[in-house]
């Protein structure tokens, strides 16, 4: 398994960062127990200490050697990971020199092969370098100086991405192709995995599920067909969010917080294993939802059209059904201040939006707009309730805007808050529907947004296919989002 020793905060993006050899020897001692081998890409932050304490707990290392574009920093590496394997010659049982460096485009195939070389003539033990299998058969002249042939399968990141289901079989595919292409040389997965949380690529959906099926299908299919397959990866690393997402931290087979292994042997996998305290919060608020429709009832004696309480049952049954979903993203997606107040806002508003979108239709209230809310003094509501309600909708709105354009512009890494957004949305767009005010101009602001989202919401949904149920879901309710606010209605105002 591929072993980086990373937790909470601590980040290689970080020069300084020095992880502690406690820490590692503790990972260690843990992987021990489930792995015979560990991959490192590095020996910087701590890393060097990998191979000694590997070899306390009966662990051999596949030791990387990171190059890049700075060839001073890539002669330092060479020469410390040399060092290693002599030092440790029965952990260390071969060095990768360079991993995806001509993916990232640092380095020219002619001069990652010398530093191969340069390698290779001072140690024993079989040199290797890593990167996605496209690449080999791209730079054909790597093979001839490498012992053996390292690639990365990725079936999630593939230019067409795979689905969980056929994922092996997409790693077996790929691994004879290479191995034609090479045939004198072993062939090792270097790379290979899936994630257990994050956005959904085409039919890809990343869960704990899929991970759990995918991982061990490709391991019954190495020992079956008897070739050498390392995981990616052995813990979730949360600093990789920063770079890919919340797919980028979430490829690990043991769980960053809890340090436990998310599917032992043995026991049922679940996407939702705390459904039953999810589920009883959802009840919770879709029971709150109806009873503050009654109340609002109680203390405004008329009777409301059948549609006011068909909407109500919509918004208190989308609301309870969603509320563990939109939770639970919630956790694991956010990452860093700014998605947590982005990500916490949004639920928040999913919360409140169907209790006050239900008093509102008992109330008989319109939903209000922006310049009720921002406008003129004169114009402004004075209803608390009004204020609050039109205060949740700028919030979804701004939310939805800022997520739509990020889909529109830079999507590949980006969550879909199909969840949250929903329970937000639909008690607005009911409003909209039953008790938009008949008299009045569409505000200039609501137009601007409606715009926007429908426009987005089309193009994203073409852009991410029509396998991606996430990207389809989150479409529709950009679109419902857009038309509510296109029905707005303000009075005018001298």
């Amino acid at each position: 398994m591929s072993y980086a020793p990373f937790r909470g905060q601590q980040t290689p993006l970080v020069a300084t960062t020095e992880i502690p050899p406690e820490q590692i020897a503790e990972d260690l001692a843990q992987l021990a127990k489930i792995s015979k081998c560990v991959r490192t890409y590095s020996i910087e932050n701590g890393l060097d200490r990998v191979p000694a304490l590997a070899a306390k707990v009966g662990l051999k290392v596949i030791q990387g050697i990171w190059l890049g574009n700075n060839r001073l920093k890539n002669l330092a590496q060479i020469n410390i990971a040399v060092g290693l394997a002599k030092e440790h010659p029965d952990t260390i049982i071969a060095l990768v020199v360079g991993n995806e460096v001509l993916l990232r485009g640092e380095m020219t195939a002619a001069d990652l092969v010398a530093n191969i070389r340069l390698v290779k003539s001072q140690v024993t033990v079989p040199v290797t370098y890593a990167d996605v299998w496209e690449y080999w058969l791209r730079n054909r002249e790597v093979y001839d100086a490498v012992d053996f042939v390292t690639i990365h399968i990725l079936p999630y990141w593939e230019d067409l991405p795979i689905r969980a289901r056929n994922a092996a079989a997409h790693v077996d595919a790929i691994r004879k192709r290479v191995a034609a292409a090479f045939p004198a040389k072993e062939i090792l997965i270097g790379e290979t995995g899936w994630p257990s949380a994050g956005r959904m690529r085409e039919g890809a959906l990343p869960s704990r599920t899929n991970q759990a099926r995918v991982v061990s299908e490709i391991l019954d299919m190495a020992k079956r067909e008897k070739f050498r397959v390392n995981l990616i990866e052995a813990y979730d690393q949360p600093w990789k969010r920063q770079l890919e997402g919340t797919v980028g931290g979430n490829w690990g087979l043991i769980d960053a917080t809890r340090r436990k292994l998310k599917y032992p042997a043995g026991e049922p996998i679940s996407n939702f294993p705390l459904w039953k305290t999810q589920m009883g919060a959802g009840m919770a608020l879709c029971i709150l939802v109806f009873a503050v429709a009654m109340l609002t009832l109680r203390r405004r004696p008329w009777t409301p059209r059948p549609m006011s309480w068909i909407a109500v049952a919509v918004s208190a049954t989308s609301a309870g059904i969603l509320l563990g979903v939109a939770a639970d993203k919630l956790c694991y997606e956010s990452y860093g201040l700014g998605n947590s107040l982005r990500w916490g806002l949004l639920l928040a508003a999913g919360i409140v939006s169907p209790l006050l979108g239900a008093n509102a239709l008992m109330s008989g209230r319109a939903l209000p707009t922006f310049v009720e809310l921002m406008g003129p003094r004169p114009g402004r509501t004075s209803s608390v309730l009004t204020a609050l309600l039109g205060l949740t909708l700028l919030v979804t709105t701004l939310i939805a805007a800022e997520t739509a354009l990020g889909f529109v512009f830079d999507p590949r890494y980006r969550d879909f808050p199909f969840a949250a957004l929903t329970m937000a949305v639909v008690p607005c767009w009911a409003l909209a529907w039953l008790t938009r005010p008949l008299a009045g101009r569409r505000p200039i602001a609501e137009q601007v947004f409606a715009g926007l989202l429908v426009i987005a919401a089309v193009y994203v949904g073409f852009n991410e296919g029509p396998k991606n149920w996430q990207s389809l879901w989150t479409c529709v309710v950009y679109a419902m989002l857009g038309v509510t606010l296109w029905r707005a209605r303000a009075a005018q105002t001298p």
